[in-house]
């Protein structure tokens, strides 16, 4: 493995200080986006591996995405699911906003897809319940994901399936909808479309279930249901959705095509939009959805373990190309502290005042640490071991075994 960083040392967990650039060891870049990269990190202390994604400020302001950066971290920090990349650590310096999430090997559903694997009938089926236990999740917690696809959902090491990128997830209260066109337009659902061509009556969680309809339907079929680009006019993409007929394969079982032709059903009042509907499919009946949550049921599809499961070339771009590479922003930004850097404009310098300001760190190491140490369980032991200690002028250390996230909550 190539490495980026300095020399790896250990030292105590960081609860106490703030998490900053300084506690990772970057080790490589694995993707990117419009204005974002994510490298594989290692945290110096733990020695856990991460994935972190940092976005660069100015970047940020001059393609007007502060607002939705700043709400996938608001929305990312109060979730916790095995389904989902989940957000550790969330900081800032000078150059850039990082997010530090789970590290996931086994790549995108999109790679595969590119990589030409064919996905067996009982793969998909699980990566539907799974899916479905994470969209359920979600609208617990008042979420509408809004951009479901292929590129969004990432493998671990064994095979099971976590979403990502809630950069256009929005949050509804009580029985409110949205109304602006987010997402992908191939994985739309008709209403968004509808919503912005005449004003419709918004939508709701109901659209992510249509994209997983899309998405389940593509790794059947290795294409989408309907020609529909980025480039496709809302009008004309709301047209192909009614008009254009769905043609299925006759290899798959009559059961898994009716659930994903149920969802992908027009209606939205009428497509399965919650985990109770999907788990009535006929296809679903034997499902052990206690073994599917707990990651007990083996996936049909483990991605390669000797090999990086994304493009190599974004590693070579990070060295060779890029003009601030990650691996050298500690020289750097020291450079630039001891220099009188030139001013930038005051809109510009305004706006990042203000994004350095509404930024919110996050860490859930800290987060768990104070959720063992307030438990009543822990509490008690501690009070006991003091009372012991009383007794018998001994030093006995206490010590605490925390149980997994999902026994935390």
């Amino acid at each position: 493995m190539l490495m980026m960083g300095g020399n790896q040392s250990r030292g105590a967990p960081v609860l106490d200080e703030e998490v900053s650039f300084d506690h990772f060891q970057i080790l490589r870049a694995i993707g990117k986006g419009s204005f974002g990269k994510v490298c594989i990190v290692q945290k110096r202390d733990s020695m856990k591996m991460y994935a972190m994604k940092y976005m660069n400020k100015q970047k940020c302001i001059e393609r007007d995405e502060v607002r939705n950066v700043l709400r996938e971290l608001q929305v990312m920090q109060r979730l916790e699911h095995p389904f989902l990349v989940n957000l550790w650590f969330s900081f800032q310096d000078e150059e850039d906003l990082f997010m530090v999430v789970d590290l996931l090997l086994g790549g995108d559903l999109r790679f595969h897809l590119q990589q030409n694997v064919r996905f067996k009938e009982q793969t998909i089926q699980l990566y539907i319940c799974e899916l479905a236990l994470a969209l359920d999740y979600l609208q617990r917690s008042h979420i509408i994901h809004r951009d479901i696809k292929p590129d969004n959902i990432l493998l671990d090491e064994h095979g099971h399936v976590h979403i990502t990128d809630f950069n256009v997830a929005t949050v509804l209260k009580d029985s409110e909808t949205a109304s602006s066109m987010a997402g992908t337009k191939p994985y739309m659902a008709p209403e968004v479309f509808r919503s912005f061509v005449d004003g419709g009556v918004g939508y709701s969680y109901a659209v992510d279930w249509w994209a997983l309809g899309v998405t389940a339907y593509e790794l059947l079929h290795g294409s989408r249901p309907f020609e529909i680009r980025s480039s496709t006019a809302a009008a004309e993409a709301l047209h192909i959705i009614h008009r254009q007929h769905l043609r299925f394969s006759s290899v798959c079982s009559r059961a898994t095509l009716d659930l994903i032709r149920s969802l992908l059903s027009r209606d939205p009042s009428s497509r399965p939009s919650r985990l109770s509907d999907v788990q009535a499919s006929p296809y679903l009946t034997d499902v052990d959805w206690d073994a599917v949550l707990q990651k007990s049921v083996p996936p049909g599809f483990v991605p390669h373990k000797g090999r990086l499961n994304c493009d190599p070339t974004f590693e070579l771009e990070e060295m060779i190309l890029e003009s601030r590479p990650l691996h050298k922003k500690k020289k750097r930004l020291a450079k630039s502290r001891d220099k009188r850097s030139t001013p930038l404009p005051m809109h510009m310098q305004s706006s990042l005042d203000s994004l350095t300001e509404d930024f919110i760190a996050f860490n859930r190491e800290k987060m768990k640490q104070r959720l063992v140490s307030d438990s009543p369980d822990v509490q008690l032991m501690t009070a006991a071991n003091k009372h012991h200690d009383g007794q018998n002028n001994n030093n006995n250390n206490i010590i605490l075994t925390t149980g997994s996230s999902s026994e935390l909550h």
